[in-house]
């Protein structure tokens, strides 16, 4: 039996990649004027959103809730259609907890109908492929309870490592202290972060300049990367030259690498900053 692929904004999938995936729309804040959008990468304008973060706006974000789910979910638990929503990391969002509420309630009311939240552990591109993963199972006619699993098992593989250009914007979300993004700043110290195995952002090194930066990814890149399987996708915070640099380099590494490359999706954009650039890819482990 086939079942209905979820993804929203934080999957960061442009229009050439959704065959198969149903998004899901999300609403957040600029300098308290509302902002919907429809989780296409490509209706998002990445320049103007991060030329208005260096400028000083101020971006709110917030969990996906449990109506929202409902509203989207119900209509097809109704027929007995099977569902699978690939969740932004609970580590790091309720928005998981709040689709696992929401699967619960609609499995009980309609107990023909299976319902699977995935724990990404991950945002960005680190739910994207996840979701991309599910469509191809589904396209494959993989049984719904057979690719949920399959879908959490895969998880872990789910690589994502990222670099900031502005320590400043993980200090505002608690990421750094003061005192430490002041340091980093003066000593043009930047941070290799990756989505671990709870799904919480830590770091995992610390070089000195922009170039170290995306070299030490790369690295990353070249000692994880699962032979088998050349999707790798590529998020910039408005800086697509040294996306297009980073691609280069995996393409030295992979030169069958499928490489996608697009703006950093708002949610955790308003976290990451300008100049956020994230390597994506299937790996032996995070």
């Amino acid at each position: 039996m086939s079942f209905t692929v979820f993804a929203d904004g934080c999957a960061n999938l442009p229009k050439k990649l959704l065959d198969g995936i149903s998004l899901l729309p999300c609403d957040y804040l600029v300098n308290d004027e509302s902002v919907t959008y429809t989780g296409d990468i490509d209706d998002f304008d990445g320049h103007a959103y991060y030329e208005g973060l260096k400028n000083g706006d101020k971006v709110k974000t917030s969990l996906l809730n449990t109506a929202l789910f409902l509203e989207y979910f119900t209509p097809i638990a109704k027929k007995g259609g099977d569902i699978i929503y690939i969740a932004m990391s609970s580590g790091i969002s309720g928005t998981y907890n709040a689709a696992i509420v929401a699967a619960n309630e609609l499995m009980e009311e309609y107990p023909d109908s299976f319902i699977h939240i995935v724990d990404s552990h991950g945002c960005g591109f680190g739910n994207g492929i996840l979701a991309l993963r599910a469509a191809k199972l589904n396209k494959d006619g993989v049984d719904t309870k057979e690719a949920a699993k399959l879908l959490d098992e895969a998880v872990p593989h789910a690589c994502q490592y990222f670099t900031v250009d502005d320590l400043n914007f993980l200090k505002n979300t608690g990421r750094v202290s003061g005192v430490t993004a002041q340091i980093g700043t003066i000593l043009n110290i930047k941070p290799i972060l990756f989505g671990d195995n709870t799904g919480h952002i830590i770091s995992c090194g610390k070089v000195r300049g922009r170039k170290n930066a995306i070299n030490a990814i790369i690295q990353k890149y070249s000692e994880k990367r699962m032979e088998g399987d050349d999707t790798v996708c590529i998020s910039h915070g408005d800086c697509i030259d040294d996306a297009n640099k980073m691609a280069e380099l995996v393409k030295e590494i992979n030169p069958n690498a499928d490489i996608t490359i697009s703006q950093h999706e708002p949610f955790s954009g308003a976290h990451v900053g300008p100049g956020m650039l994230g390597l994506f890819f299937w790996g032996k482990e995070r």
